[in-house]
């Protein structure tokens, strides 16, 4: 009995777990090219940051405070990878998901991308998804 419930448990954990890694199976592929393109954070957070991805640098706006940042980009490959993040210093009433967003940032390192929307990763745990704006 004690064995059908941890397996069960544990089938249930890495179900759940699973399904959270996004389009895991596009990961270190080729992927079209998301230059020129404005997207906004899918999660359901209070002034939801946007990131705009441009040549060889991505901006946007983290919550309270614009940011900036050299970004490599491989489509053959779908590496991502940003270096000198920087930003804006305004002193707002909730930092949290600002904080956590722009610490999250920095660990990107595939993406996988579709018509209308942007998954950032962290080898093959997603980390940031955006709905294209």
């Amino acid at each position: 009995m004690k064995k059908l419930f941890l397996t069960t448990i544990v089938a249930l954990t890495v179900a759940s777990c699973t399904s959270r890694l996004g389009n895991t199976s596009k990961i270190g592929k080729h992927q079209a090219t998301v230059t020129g393109t404005q997207w906004v954070l899918a999660d359901d957070v209070a002034n939801k940051p946007t990131l705009l991805i441009e040549q060889n640098k991505i901006s946007g706006n983290a919550g309270c405070n614009n940011y900036f940042s050299e970004v490599i980009i491989d489509t053959s490959a779908g590496n991502f990878s940003t270096k000198n993040i920087g930003s804006t210093r305004k002193m707002c009433k909730n930092m949290t998901a600002e904080t956590s967003y722009l610490s999250v940032l920095p660990e990107v390192n595939k993406y996988v991308v579709t018509e209308t929307t942007l998954e950032l990763y962290k080898d093959n745990l997603l980390l940031l998804k955006f709905n294209k704006q």
